[in-house]
């Protein structure tokens, strides 16, 4: 796949899953983020918000296999992983794989399961791996999590700890619908499920080279530099218990070299880090008095967004060459063509 491939291919997707989700344009686009920086998504939100569809429409929409998971407190790490079990009519032991060994896994209600069985997520994001009795078992390319939980039912559900949360790569609040968006979902979900006939509009092959082209997305050292000013201001806040680690640093990074890949273009601008920040960053800071992204989501937002009123943001960049010359809200990048041509 080239540079001006990718923007006809995402917007295949964008209108495929269109076909389902009414509105929520920003929503989908983040989705498609997590999706092309090689990363995972945890859709947070209140019942009903449409978590879960939206998860099955971006499933359904690539040629990849997909699984779904409901996890609930008597979940084990053995119904996600698989087991060896022991054929008597062979008289061998033989692997049956869990449903973590597909493209795209829905983890529905991932906070309704206890801590051990979360974390037998853990090495499977990471390293798209997972070891069971001693054998390490390769996983499918894409591998991508999207979980979904409900931040206000707290009876039953055991929060997400830092090392689980750290490995999302963005966290999606879904929102409300508006009005006209409202009036759109009762007239399209009142006589059929269109869910149903939806169909891969894309390739699981083309989903490892846009992949592989949002990494090569340019992005100059000051915007690099940028990204680790606002992790070390993160870690001076009072507020603050837990800053921005090194691994949110470079999720930062990823993520807004995809996010300039789906909004057409192959370098990164100033505004790409700063629409990324929130859902990179929000739920990887613990404030003081134990706040979590669980428990003070709109605090830990608030403060992702007083990081990048304080830090600085690099000054506009000029005469970098023949190449220069395209710039977006005051940043002329350092990249040639432009993704799709645009």
């Amino acid at each position: 796949m080239r540079m001006d491939q990718i923007g006809p291919w995402i917007e295949r997707i964008r209108s495929n899953i269109g076909e389902v989700i009414v509105g929520k344009e920003a929503v989908v686009d983040l989705l498609l983020t997590a999706l092309l920086a090689n990363g995972h998504a945890l859709l947070e939100d209140v019942p009903g918000t449409g978590k879960t569809l939206l998860a099955k429409s971006l499933a359904r929409s690539l040629d990849c296999t997909f699984k779904r998971i409901q996890f609930t407190p008597d979940l084990l790490p053995s119904d996600l992983s698989g087991i060896n079990f022991y054929n008597q009519r062979t008289g061998q032991f033989e692997f049956r794989p869990g449903p973590v060994f597909t493209g795209v896994l829905l983890a529905d209600e991932i906070n309704r399961a206890t801590p051990r069985t979360q974390s037998s997520l853990l090495e499977c994001m990471e390293e798209r791996q997972i070891t069971i009795d001693g054998v390490t078992h390769l996983l499918e390319r894409p591998f991508l999590v999207i979980a979904t939980q409900n931040p206000v039912d707290n009876q039953g559900t055991f929060p997400l700890p830092e090392a689980q949360l750290d490995r999302f790569l963005l966290r999606i609040e879904m929102g409300y619908p508006t009005f006209e968006e409202g009036v759109g979902i009762l007239l399209r979900f009142r006589q059929e499920q269109p869910l149903e006939r939806l169909h891969a509009v894309v390739a699981s092959a083309e989903v490892v080279q846009a992949q592989q082209l949002a990494a090569a997305v340019r992005i100059d050292e000051e915007l690099v530099g940028y990204i680790v000013r606002l992790a070390e201001a993160s870690r001076q806040l009072p507020d603050v218990a837990l800053g921005v680690s090194p691994r949110g640093s470079q999720a930062l990074l990823k993520a807004s070299q995809a996010y300039a890949l789906v909004r057409g273009r192959d370098y990164v601008t100033p505004d790409d880090i700063k629409a990324m920040a929130v859902p990179v960053l929000a739920h990887r800071l613990q404030l003081q008095g134990g706040l979590r992204a669980r428990g003070g989501s709109g605090q830990s937002a608030e403060t992702v967004r007083r990081l990048l009123a304080a830090v600085e943001v690099p000054a506009e960049q000029h005469g970098q060459g023949e190449a220069s010359g395209r710039a977006e809200s005051g940043w002329t990048a350092s990249a040639g063509r432009t993704a799709g041509g645009r």
